[in-house]
């Protein structure tokens, strides 16, 4: 027994030092490209190169300058008249659910009761590869995703075990008693709820669940302000961001009405997801406080319904339901966008999506928030800069992730059409790079 303890031991030792020794960098890569779009002007700049070694971008410029002192042996990639852009980044993705065509509050009770954590890892392992292949390099998961689903996918990820985005993980949401939007029976409510949420009533247990997800990996922390008619004390808001600032990592939250929003933004947290019934008031204080509004407009339009129809048959009173929602909607949208785009305030989007969109994997589904975007008044540069160097900011990754610059990680994506031109290109993407990997090649133009 003694000897075979040994030999299990020195085979764990081994597994996890080959598990942590890092994946060999992609060769030194030159990208050749007749338009890349410098996201923060909003304009193109023509022939240009991006040559990558290390997996960053080491530098950026005319095809013929850089081409000249390229190192001997780089693998060209000439990707013609496409359009290039920094790699598409998610502030509000959910990998770790797929629901079909059902009520929101089914669709969580089936993820927290219907699967176990197993299936809801495999799953959020094939979400992740699809997202990345729709041109999605980076992903803010914001809850739903079982005890730690999404940190233990963003590692695995980060370990090369499986494919996806560069994640940050917010683990259980922090919710009022009795979670988010699901009803359960009293008698078996509260083993069900501990998978999914950590609820929280007074400071003590705020400042406990924030240490409770940051054990569990927690790159971020995620807060249900509002839910029905219940809502979050706003001292028990502030010990959840005041706990969380004190360890480094920021705070999330779910806001939709004017109180939901009000108490987040007095206890200073760092986003508002959603934000539905922000005033201009709240967008003033958001302003001068640093925070985010993290725009969540996937479903404007007739999307919600397209969608649905798809799988199920609506009848006569879901299409009147529909339509009022859809009336409602086209009246607040436009003036929720116009209202942000004036104000000033820093934004980012996020599709929430957390569906299984038939006929769409899910990086094309999650791009459907562009042309919805579009939709409510919002101009192509901006919604680009919105998904790209806003939201790296937003995480707190200006350093590495949302501009093709030198020293940023080269994520890298390419479309062929315009999308300052439509933005529905996004959902088109033809070429995905990620940390100097090609993931996705459709244009063609390999050589070396």
């Amino acid at each position: 027994m003694r000897v075979t303890g040994i030999i299990l031991a020195f085979v764990c030792l081994c597994t996890t030092a080959l598990a942590q020794l890092p994946a060999q960098p992609p060769a030194p890569t030159l990208i050749k490209a007749a338009r890349v779009l410098d996201v923060r002007s909003g304009k193109y700049l023509s022939n240009q190169a991006i040559l990558i070694e290390d997996g960053k971008i080491k530098e950026v410029g005319a095809i013929a300058d850089i081409s000249g002192h390229a190192p001997k042996g780089v693998t060209v990639i000439d990707l013609g008249s496409a359009a290039v852009l920094p790699g598409l980044i998610d502030c509000h993705a959910h990998l770790l659910m797929a629901a079909g065509a059902m009520r929101p509050g089914d669709s969580i009770l089936r993820a927290v009761a219907g699967m176990s954590p197993t299936q809801r890892a495999l799953l959020g392992a094939r979400m992740a590869r699809e997202d990345l292949e729709g041109g999605f390099t980076s992903a803010r998961n914001v809850g739903h995703s079982s005890i730690d689903g999404d940190a233990a996918l963003r590692d695995a990820i980060q370990q090369g075990w499986v494919t996806g985005p560069r994640v940050q993980a917010s683990c259980r949401k922090l919710t009022p008693p009795g979670g988010q939007a699901v009803h359960l029976n009293p008698a078996v409510a509260q083993s069900i709820l501990d998978q999914e949420f950590l609820e929280v009533s007074d400071p003590a247990q705020a400042r406990r669940a924030v240490d409770e997800n940051l054990f569990y990996g927690a790159d971020f922390i995620k807060v249900v302000a509002d839910d029905g008619k219940r809502l979050i004390a706003p001292d028990v808001m502030k010990a959840v961001v005041d706990e969380a600032h004190r360890s480094g990592v920021k705070v999330a939250v779910h806001a939709s009405t004017v109180a939901g929003i009000k108490t987040a933004v007095e206890a200073g947290v760092d986003s508002i997801e959603h934000g539905d019934d922000v005033t201009d008031e709240l967008l003033a204080q958001m302003k001068q406080k640093g925070i985010f509004i993290d725009l969540t407009e996937t479903f404007a339009g007739q999307r919600l319904r397209e969608f649905l129809q798809k799988s199920i048959v609506l009848s006569a009173e879901d299409q009147k339901a529909f339509a009022a929602y859809e009336q409602q909607i086209a009246k607040e949208g436009p003036e929720r966008v116009a209202r942000v785009l004036k104000a000033g305030v820093d934004f980012a989007v996020g599709s929430d999506m957390w569906f299984d969109y038939p006929g769409k994997i899910r990086g094309v589904a999650t791009a459907i928030m562009f042309g919805a975007l579009r939709d409510l008044g919002m101009p192509p540069a901006d919604i680009i800069r919105a998904s790209t160097v806003n939201a790296a900011r937003l995480m707190g990754w200006s350093d590495r992730a949302g501009t093709i610059e030198p020293g940023k990680l080269a994520d890298i994506i390419a479309v062929s059409g315009d999308p300052l031109q439509d933005i529905t290109e996004l959902e088109r993407v033809k070429f995905v790079m990620k940390g100097g990997a090609v993931v996705k090649n459709e244009l063609g133009g390999d050589q070396q």
